[in-house]
């Protein structure tokens, strides 16, 4: 998606991810093979929580640009990962499977 910070190398990178999870699952989808890209948010993790415990005002600054209002937690990445791997996806493949709490879609949020 791009940031206004210098991160050319980890953008392009993240979109080749996308592209080749894409024309995988079109590749191997008659096969029976599913592939998807799970793209996540910032995730509640010990990391950072270490980078936001001395500065609540950049956290703030970040959870501004998420709709929900708050980081995702592991669990719910990991429940997102269970599904696209069992068969109740079983009609999904070549897509990108956004768990970030609306970030990709909000160009602004209200506040």
């Amino acid at each position: 998606m791009g940031a206004a910070t210098s991160q050319i190398s980890y953008t392009a990178s993240k979109g080749a991810v996308l592209a080749m999870s894409r024309e995988m699952g079109v590749e191997f989808g008659r096969r029976g093979v599913r592939v998807n890209a799970l793209c996540p948010g910032p995730v509640n993790t010990p990391l950072l929580e270490e980078l936001f415990a001395s500065d609540p005002a950049r956290a703030s600054r970040r959870l501004i640009h998420i709709p929900m209002g708050r980081f995702g937690e592991v669990r719910e990445i990991a429940q997102s990962a269970l599904f696209l791997a069992s068969d109740d996806s079983s009609f999904v493949t070549a897509s990108a499977f956004m768990v970030d709490g609306g970030l990709s879609g909000a160009y602004v949020t209200p506040e």
